[in-house]
């Protein structure tokens, strides 16, 4: 369970105040908490401040009025009080707090403290990002923060520190490749994540030897996690701030890589991926109701065609109510033949679309739909049942949250597709067994990639198919083996 931080104060000893700081900031290893130290009459005088969520101009201003103090050699009785006059700002407080402090400070002010004194300054010097990031293209919701991760590292730490203001959210920096030496931050909170993933990964970081990042993330990802020839993604990517502070309260880790505008969540699962913002941004029925329809499209997506194909080469495996299901009328290309040309037709305007201008996208849809609608059947190349069923499984794997996931299942679909066209019912058996044996033995950074399915862990599983009211979910994920694995008070209830 979370404790509480012990009430602590300021001394008059600096030296005691600036050593208890940086063990508690962790000033050593969070690159975007910082301090300036500056002589002011005869006294040492430390600014605190967390780089990102505060305005620079301010605080340039701020040391150049103290500067200029320093500089006129006044005298004076009371250097605390000459400081405090010389603060220019219209918004000034006084704390003894050091929690207060802190707390101020990770929400985008700044304190000061000076040298013979248990007092420290709290000036608001605070400038969200906000706005600027836009809301990501592939995360959209109906409700929530409109802002997403940008190509700015510094931005990104600060949308995240936003969203936790707690100083044992840590910011680790490193800098990977040996031209490009691009900036990588391991973001994880202290106290819930697990250290030795954190130590892998760290490990894992500096062991990379390459000349530069140029795809960024996705280099890393394949690093870290040694993906090989497994289409099925072993990390999932986020541009939304929300998501990945949600994930790191859970104790996951996140890692953000400078130029990428989406961060690595690790660990995660199968089931991580077909999640989405926007069901928590609904009320928890309709959230179930929502998480229901993508999972059934997914599965539907995955296993319809492959299904259909069978119905339609073995039509004695239909029961009397279902004859219908299967091609009225046959052409002299195999279903096989034009279910395959259809799925590459599919795929091969998919990529048209993201590489196709916006002013060009209708003239792309209008082309789309006479050449693989009705022209395509007119001429005998497809029957309208295959047309039907590949659009119904481009549908569900254009509903999967995950772009990763989606290009990996409609590979699995192919290759079911292709298994039943050359092995009937024991391909769509031994395939549709091979497919779930091959994700039971993924197991990213040792966690089981079907896990809370398999392993079997029912209450886990349980959230997984219904969206539970966020008062109800006391424990964190058992999958992240979390240091604090209650986050919220159990004594309430």
């Amino acid at each position: 369970m979370t404790h509480k931080l012990e009430e602590k104060y300021f001394v008059r000893n600096i030296d005691e105040n600036q050593a208890y700081l940086k063990e508690r900031l962790k000033l050593d290893r969070s690159f975007d908490v910082g301090v300036r130290e500056l002589k002011i009459l005869e006294r040492k005088v430390c600014i605190y401040y967390v780089t990102g969520l505060t305005d620079n101009l301010y605080i340039i201003e701020i040391l150049k009025e103290l500067m200029n103090l320093e500089s006129r050699n006044r005298k004076t009785s009371d250097p605390f009080k000459a400081i405090k006059n010389h603060l220019t700002h219209v918004q000034v407080e006084e704390t003894k707090s050091v929690n207060q402090a802190i707390t101020h400070m990770l929400s985008g002010l700044i304190f000061i403290i000076v040298e013979g004194y248990n007092e420290a300054f709290v000036v608001d010097v605070r400038q969200y990002p906000s706005r600027g990031p836009e809301e990501p293209d592939t995360e959209r919701v109906v409700r929530g923060a409109r802002d997403g991760y940008t190509e700015n590292i510094i931005i990104n730490t600060a949308l995240t520190r936003r969203r936790i203001r707690d100083e044992r959210l840590i910011h680790e920096i490193l800098q990977v490749g040996i031209r490009s030496k691009t900036d990588i931050c391991i973001s994880y909170i202290e106290g819930v994540a697990d250290p030795d993933l954190v130590h892998i990964i760290r490990k894992e970081l500096e062991a990379i030897e390459i000349d530069g990042l140029t795809m960024s993330d996705k280099v890393i990802e394949e690093y870290i996690v040694k993906q090989g020839v497994n289409p099925f993604p072993l990390v999932r990517y986020t541009e939304r701030p929300d998501v990945a502070a949600t994930h790191l309260l859970e104790g996951h880790v996140v890692i953000m890589v400078d130029t990428s505008p989406s961060v690595i969540i690790t660990p995660t699962t199968f089931f991580h991926h077909i999640q989405h913002a926007e069901e928590y941004r609904q009320a928890p029925a309709v959230g179930t109701f929502l998480r229901w329809v993508r999972t059934f499209g997914i599965l539907t997506s995955l296993f319809i065609i492959p299904f259909w194909l069978l119905l339609v080469i073995q039509p004695n495996l239909l029961p009397p109510a279902l004859e219908f299901i299967g091609p009225e009328e046959t052409n002299n290309i195999p279903i096989l033949l034009q279910i395959l040309f259809a799925e590459f037709g599919i795929e091969l305007l998919r990529m048209a679309a993201i590489h196709t201008p916006s002013p060009l996208a209708t003239a792309l849809g209008l082309v789309a739909a006479l050449l693989i609608g009705d022209m395509a059947i007119e001429v005998g190349y497809f029957t309208t049942e295959v047309i039907l069923y590949v659009s119904l499984g481009a549908i569900g794997m254009f509903a999967t949250p995950s772009h990763e996931l989606g290009i990996a299942l409609r590979i699995a679909r192919i290759t079911l597709i292709l298994a039943i066209g050359f092995f009937k019912v024991p391909g769509f058996v031994i395939g549709t067994l091979i497919l779930i044996l091959f994700l039971t033995a993924t197991k990213p950074f040792n966690k089981p990639y079907l896990w809370p399915f398999i392993p079997f862990d029912p209450p886990a599983l349980w959230q997984i198919i219904i969206r539970a009211t966020v008062p109800s979910m006391k424990w964190r994920p058992s999958i992240v083996n979390p240091q604090d694995p209650i986050k919220q008070d159990l004594k309430k209830e």
